[in-house]
């Protein structure tokens, strides 16, 4: 977990209880600021990082309970100096308000305005030190569930009984439980944020947020804010601190998708990162150590990648510690029919036989998620009814394959149909294309694929010239 130390700010007209202040927050491992009154603390807030505030309720010029409004100030308010306290406004940061025994309706009144807690006085040193570890923690699951709200679901499911697919869930199932970096390979469309979420929900960090990262939507200028967040005032348009993404991962995981269209500068950064577990924020000096794991994906073959200077090849190779390729749909077509009845099942439509053939035909260059777009539409076209070829793109019903990847069908090119032994031939041909396909050649892993042996694997290569 994050283990950077906390700024609190202590603000107090008396400097003796000011010192005290100081001392104990210093004992209790935090990185502690003085101010004498709500005056000189605006200015600190708005010069100067600060996770948390500690105030007392009396103080001239400006009472902690006006301090208070002023640091969640909308510009509404009726206080003096409205300008200077709108400047500061920081609705997420917490505060803490200090009074006496006999000012507890005024502490009731903060804590209606905004304040995160109150001590009364006189306190002792486990007492401010709860309070403010009560406040921070508040503070970061505000963030967090405004992230959670913000954060799009999508469903973590993966579809597909193919060989291809079962060698993939073998992958996932082994590196799961693992602390190692991953890199996920794959067409567009294939499925990487899928396997990413798969082996976060497999992992002992489960419980912990899983935060993506499209490297490639964000513009280049903004990355760096956005994967590791920024100090107020860091640069122009940076009105208050915001946690970046790593520290939002914290004790999770960090999907960076289209990692290879981050600017090479920025991939330093990141390097740094993955081998330190440290970061700093835009602009911030405080090195903040974090628990995270990294899942990293690309569209590219990450070697090409390095050859036109997009990837950094140390940093490939302290990403691709565990690396997972995921198959295009053209080397798992015998999954397109149970794919389609899991898209369609949200729209209570069926399809036709016809039309999985004709599905089946095709090579799907945009792979699971073009065919989840037609399906889409062909749904609508039909009138969610059955759908039937017709209801399909043109370039799909008239397409066609090489004789490895003809669909299995019960009717030969004379429309008679096929004789047992013809139809078995032709789903063994798929099988074994598609075994092989995933295992990139590897015979001894297709035939495990496949549950024979390899002897027999070798003997219907032979027997069906395929060799």
């Amino acid at each position: 977990m994050s283990q950077t130390i906390k700024t609190i700010l202590a603000v107090d007209d008396e400097p003796s209880m000011l010192r005290l202040l100081e001392i104990s927050l210093r004992q209790a491992g935090y990185q502690p600021l003085t101010a004498k009154d709500g005056r000189e603390a605006l200015e600190i807030i708005r010069t100067q990082h600060v996770d948390c505030v500690v105030t007392d309720l009396h103080m001239p010029y400006m009472s902690g309970l006006q301090l208070l409004k002023a640091i969640r100030s909308d510009g509404q308010d009726d206080t003096q100096d409205k300008v200077r306290q709108n400047k500061n406004a920081n609705p997420d940061l917490p505060v803490i308000i200090v009074t006496a025994q006999g000012e507890l309706k005024t502490a009731i009144e903060a804590m209606k305005s905004g304040a995160s807690d109150y001590i009364l006085r006189p306190f002792d040193l486990e007492e401010l030190e709860l309070a403010i570890t009560r406040a921070l923690s508040f503070a970061r699951l505000v963030v967090e569930n405004q992230f959670l709200r913000e954060e799009k679901t999508t469903d973590s499911g993966m579809v597909g009984n193919s060989p291809a697919m079962q060698l993939l869930y073998e992958s996932i199932r082994q590196v799961a439980p693992e602390k190692a970096t991953v890199l996920v390979a794959g067409e567009t469309g294939t499925g990487k944020e899928l396997v990413a979420r798969a082996i976060h929900a497999g992992s002992p960090r489960s419980k912990g947020l899983f935060v993506a990262v499209n490297c490639a939507a964000i513009p280049h200028e903004m990355l760096e804010s956005e994967l590791f967040g920024h100090e107020k005032g860091a640069f122009t348009g940076a009105i208050k601190e915001r946690i970046g993404k790593f520290e939002l991962a914290d004790g999770g995981t960090l999907f960076l998708d289209e990692v290879t269209e981050m600017p090479m500068q920025l991939q330093a950064k990141l390097l740094r990162a993955l081998q330190e577990n440290v970061i700093e924020r835009v602009g911030g000096n405080h090195p903040i150590t974090l628990d995270i794991r990294v899942v990293a994906a690309t569209n590219r073959d990450p070697r090409e990648a390095i050859k036109d200077g997009k990837l950094r090849e140390d940093l490939y190779y302290r990403l691709n510690v565990f690396r997972i390729d995921l198959p295009a749909l053209k080397v798992r077509k015998s999954d397109i029919a149970i794919l389609a009845q899991h898209f369609l099942a949200k729209r209570h439509v069926d399809i036709s036989a016809e039309a999985i053939d004709a599905l089946m035909r095709y090579d799907w260059p945009g792979n699971v998620r073009e065919l989840e777009n037609v399906l889409e539409r062909a749904a609508i076209i039909s009138g969610n009814q059955t759908i039937q070829p017709r209801h399909l793109p043109a370039e799909m019903v008239n397409h066609t394959v090489a004789e490895a990847s003809e669909p299995v069908t019960l009717n030969n090119t004379q429309g008679n149909m096929l004789a047992l032994p013809q139809a078995t031939e032709a789903l063994e041909r798929r099988l074994i294309t598609e075994a092989l396909a995933a295992t990139q050649g590897n015979k001894s892993k297709a035939a495990k694929l496949l549950e024979i042996s390899e002897r027999s694997l070798w003997y219907k290569l032979s027997q069906y010239q395929m060799t």
